[in-house]
């Protein structure tokens, strides 16, 4: 048997994407559900992404999952091997806007419609080897800045606009962007961390801006906190598995109705005060 993933090299505009097939062994059946989506999820290579892509895989969805460097993930070439034909592996830098072109157009050469878009990607200080560490006070720089707003906030919303068209040929097409209760103005009752609280509260406006434009076009936009999770980002003393906080998104996801776009939302389907 055979499958196919999408490994798009991020080489500029012009570069069209190209298609590897990949001989691999048999096909686990899928759990089935009656409605299949198409469904695209940023920052897929670990973590909640990672934990999201398998659940949306074993309920039969079809699955763009899109990391910087795809052909390193070794667990979503693991997925891709178990799931042929239902999981593409996207190159997508979300901070260059000639990779978000480069991606979209591989995606619209496999189908012409998304049903979601889960904008999962973003940095948390100190996280990961290139996440700014430097957000207390006294320590502030402006590059450390502008990098945790470009990923964080800048980059969905470039990645929204990219991929709207997609959505709006979609069924029933859902936003979701992972935002944090560290965004929440209310909520906040600490100095750190800076610079990912305010990129935070820039996601919600920024979606909360989309919705308000794109809502009587029939897409729904949300932002989500997943809670926190022991992940690479949130650390081993946190509370919640990905897999409870994936399940809880899915199940919320589906379940989203029109008098909800643009709301904040717990993954439990909370209402966040903004």
């Amino acid at each position: 048997m055979w499958w196919a993933f999408l490994l798009v090299q991020n080489s500029g505009i012009g570069t069209e994407p190209a298609v590897f097939d990949v001989n691999c062994g048999p096909l686990t059946s899928p759990i089935l559900f009656s409605s299949m989506k198409r469904v695209l999820i940023t920052g897929a290579n670990r973590g909640l992404g990672l934990e999201l892509t398998r659940q949306y895989l074993e309920r039969g969805n079809t699955v763009f999952a899109t990391s910087r460097q795809p052909q390193a993930a070794a667990d979503l070439q693991a997925l891709a091997a178990s799931h042929p034909g239902k999981l593409h592996l996207i190159a997508l830098d979300i901070t260059s806007e000639a990779s978000i072109g480069t991606a979209r157009r591989a995606v619209r050469a496999v189908t012409a419609g998304l049903d979601v878009l889960i904008n999962n990607a973003g940095i948390f200080p100190g996280a990961g080897p290139e996440d700014p560490a430097n957000q207390r006070l006294g320590e502030f720089t402006s590059d450390n800045a502008l990098t945790v707003f470009q990923v964080n906030a800048v980059g969905p919303l470039l990645v929204t606009q990219a991929f709207l068209d997609l959505l709006k040929a979609g069924d029933k097409p859902r936003i979701v962007s992972l935002s944090s209760g560290q965004g929440s103005l209310t909520w906040k009752a600490s100095g750190e961390p800076y610079h990912y609280s305010a990129s935070k509260a820039a996601l919600n406006m920024y979606m909360r801006a989309l919705a308000a434009e794109v809502g009587h076009q029939g897409v729904i936009s949300v932002v989500v906190d997943p809670g926190w999770l022991r992940t690479g980002m949130g650390g081993s003393a946190a509370t919640l598995s990905p897999s409870d906080s994936a399940r809880g998104i899915i199940r919320l996801t589906d379940q989203l109705h029109a008098e909800e776009n643009g709301s904040f939302l717990t993954w439990q389907g909370q209402p966040v005060p903004w």
